[in-house]
């Protein structure tokens, strides 16, 4: 969505919020259930991320919320609004949600509401690109957290800020907020966002050009995908872990983290990430002139790739095939790869 679209879709948003019409009637407690019923259905759907669905229950309890003059439950049905609208990457409309809900919850004193809102306004300007605005808003969410005693939500908050400083090229910053956050994770033995964290704080040092930290902190977020059996973070760790060995000359471990990459592929029966792994695994051998070992692995990879369907990689593979075995002085074995290539 295009910074004009986004900001089209914000307005539209804020005109499609129904404004309030006073009941002349005490209020219902059956419309009371049934907007507090589409609140809460509506947080259960944006926590499995059916989205959509979502908004469409967000809208029906702000409806119910204003037509009795109930000013939490506005609040609180904007700030679900703010939040899904942020998720689906419609961030306008997520500020034009999150103010309302931030003015009414004021009004409220309703503070938890108070910090949600500060913290979705703060990564919709990140967003957006308004970084003075995104500090203000997580500054203020942060010292709210604190207030509160909400550590989890001051965690959430210091992950937040380090990824403003971060894509403001202030590196060091942004490592300095990861690990106030990651002290707190750590406390609460939060695995999910500790590997968030982790994830982010391996990045920063990368990005520094620190490698041996970005290695320390993604053995760590290795280590806690493993336990909780998270294979897609575990492979993407593992190809990163490998890439960044390679980059240090480090190349036995380069192989090692290759090697589980692909045994972990092979479990798996994931033919993309093996073909990947083994094409890793025949550079670093062609790098260190371990020739035989690289034909290994550009035959096996030769396999993958017809299992695949590509023929554009096999003919890929079987080029570097017939380098290699030149470069041994196996001609007859180049020949016959020269055979099977003008074949394909």
């Amino acid at each position: 969505m295009t910074k004009k679209q986004n900001k089209q879709y914000g307005k539209d948003a804020a005109k499609a919020i129904p404004q309030s019409h006073p009941m002349n009637s005490v209020q219902s407690g059956v419309q009371l259930d049934r907007a507090e019923g589409f609140l809460e259905k509506g947080i259960e759907l944006y926590q499995s991320q059916q989205h959509q669905a979502a908004l469409r229950h967000f809208e029906k309890a702000l409806a119910l919320f204003q037509r009795m003059q109930n000013v939490q439950g506005e609040g609180e049905a904007l700030n679900g609004l703010g939040l899904t609208h942020y998720a689906l990457g419609a961030y306008e409309a997520a500020l034009a949600c999150s103010h309302q809900s931030l003015t009414l919850a004021h009004q409220n004193q309703d503070s938890r509401t108070v910090r949600q809102a500060l913290g979705n306004l703060g990564n919709a300007y990140r967003h957006l690109g308004d970084y003075d605005k995104a500090i203000q808003y997580q500054e203020w969410g942060l010292t709210l957290s604190r207030e509160m005693g909400d550590q989890r939500s001051e965690m959430a908050g210091w992950n937040n800020l380090g990824m403003v400083y971060k894509v403001m090229g202030q590196v060091a910053m942004a490592i300095i907020c990861y690990e106030r956050g990651l002290s707190i994770a750590k406390q609460f033995s939060d695995t999910q966002v500790e590997g968030q964290i982790l994830r982010n704080l391996g990045n920063a040092h990368y990005a520094q050009g620190n490698y041996t930290g970005t290695v320390k902190y993604y053995q760590e977020l290795l280590a806690i995908a493993r336990s909780r059996s998270d294979v897609q973070t575990e492979t993407q760790t593992l190809k990163n872990l490998a890439s960044i060995e390679l980059r240090l000359g480090n190349y036995s471990d380069a192989i090692d983290y290759n090697q589980q990459r692909l045994e972990l592929a092979r479990r798996l029966k994931d033919y993309r990430n093996q073909e990947q792994s083994l094409e890793s695994l025949g550079v670093i051998y062609h790098t260190i002139d371990s020739y035989n070992e690289a034909i290994a692995c550009y035959e096996q990879r030769l396999v993958i790739a017809q299992k695949l369907q590509n023929p554009k990689l096999e003919q890929q593979i079987l080029e570097n095939l017939k380098t290699l075995c030149y470069a041994i002085g196996d001609f007859a074995r180049a020949n016959h790869y020269c055979m099977e290539f003008a074949w394909e």
